[in-house]
């Protein structure tokens, strides 16, 4: 292989990881819009908008293949499920501690996980679930549930979706 022909493969791998990047932002700011028309919507109850949301998400972001909320569950140290889109699960309760979600329920931090695999404390959900993303809710400061995003594509979550998915949490956070 000659060095110009890795030059130029090196330019073409640097351009097309900057043009995703950008698809990848310009389409997180247009589900922003989307999302804050669902929050403000006047005639839909709570959990419609929840619903809505995870409709959007997982129709919008390819690698988001299941997209649902748990959120506190009364004064019991455990998450309860709340509307979602994708496979059916038997995680309907998850203890505070356990797996992905109940670890963001105590650390009341952002949890990504690009390799499932990899995480002892992991919960499996399908085999076919390759990556996570949680991203924890906060109303007056306190965690009261949070996003939940499985991906059957391996380390599939940047930055931007972090940024992004902290943004539809703040927003769903005015509806709790």
């Amino acid at each position: 292989m000659s060095v110009k022909f890795i030059q130029i493969e090196v330019f073409i791998s640097m351009f097309w990881d900057t043009f995703t990047k950008k698809i990848k932002i310009m389409n997180f700011e247009l589900l922003k819009t989307e999302i804050k028309t669902i929050i403000s919507n006047t005639e839909t109850d709570k959990n419609s908008k929840l619903m809505t949301i995870c409709e959007v998400l997982e129709s919008n972001v390819s690698y988001y293949n299941w997209v649902g909320f748990y959120f506190k569950n009364g004064d019991k140290n455990e998450l309860k499920i709340g509307p979602y889109v994708g496979e059916p699960t038997d995680h309907t309760i998850i203890p505070f501690g356990k797996g992905i979600c109940g670890q963001v329920a105590v650390s009341n931090e952002n949890f990504v996980v690009a390799d499932v695999a990899a995480q002892d404390n992991y919960i499996a959900c399908s085999i076919t679930v390759k990556a996570e993303i949680v991203i924890p809710i906060f109303v007056n400061g306190e965690n009261l549930g949070q996003i939940d995003i499985d991906s059957n594509t391996p380390d599939p979550f940047t930055e931007a979706d972090e940024r992004f998915l902290e943004y539809v949490c703040e927003q769903v956070a005015t509806i709790l």
